[in-house]
């Protein structure tokens, strides 16, 4: 239980919460750099943003502060720099270290918030216009036994080039005929 061990187990979840944060809303992202968005996104999420102590202003001037000239994003190691730099101005009062302290708390263990993402609606409306075994004339043929679309074989009547005659139903048998025959 020494205090060492303490924060190294902190840091691993303020370094989980880089992490979720770092990946949020970007498929190329390792986590191992964090963009500017997603630093505010963190910020936001997490109260650092207070509105009084820090702003959104803030955040964005300690982002580019902390970062290298011609880079845009920080590495872990700088957003624990950025971190010092912002608990300093949101816990006013309290020694550098305990302020650093109160920021990891508000960050541990914590990831995106997906708030305002767009969930479907059941509504009974909606499940009646999209029931594919209700729909009649060209529509039915858009869409199979499973309701699942046909896509393009469902709008076009997509003609069979394969025989002699358009039409022609023993496509394929002449071999089997010919060969029959001898």
């Amino acid at each position: 239980n020494s205090p060492e061990g303490a924060t190294a187990g902190q840091l691993s979840a303020l370094e989980e919460a880089f992490r979720k944060f770092a990946v949020h809303g970007d498929t190329r992202a390792t986590g191992k750099e964090m963009h500017g968005k997603n630093w505010s996104k963190l910020c936001k999420d997490c109260h650092i943003i207070d509105g009084k102590n820090v702003t959104t202003t803030d955040v964005d001037i300690v982002f580019s502060k902390i970062k290298g000239k011609s880079v845009r994003t920080i590495t872990f190691e700088q957003f624990k720099e950025a971190l010092q730099e912002l608990s300093k101005k949101r816990f006013k009062g309290k020694s550098d270290e305990e302020a650093l302290q109160e920021m990891y708390k508000l960050i541990e263990g914590k990831g995106p918030d997906l708030s305002g993402v767009t969930k479907t609606v059941a509504s009974p409306t909606v499940s009646r216009l999209t029931d594919t075994s209700k729909f009649t004339g060209s529509h039915k043929e858009r869409f199979d036994a499973s309701g699942k679309g046909k896509g393009k074989a469902g709008r076009e009547d997509l003609v069979d080039n394969s025989g002699y005659v358009s039409g022609y139903k023993h496509a394929g048998t002449y071999d089997h005929k010919v060969q029959g025959n001898k």
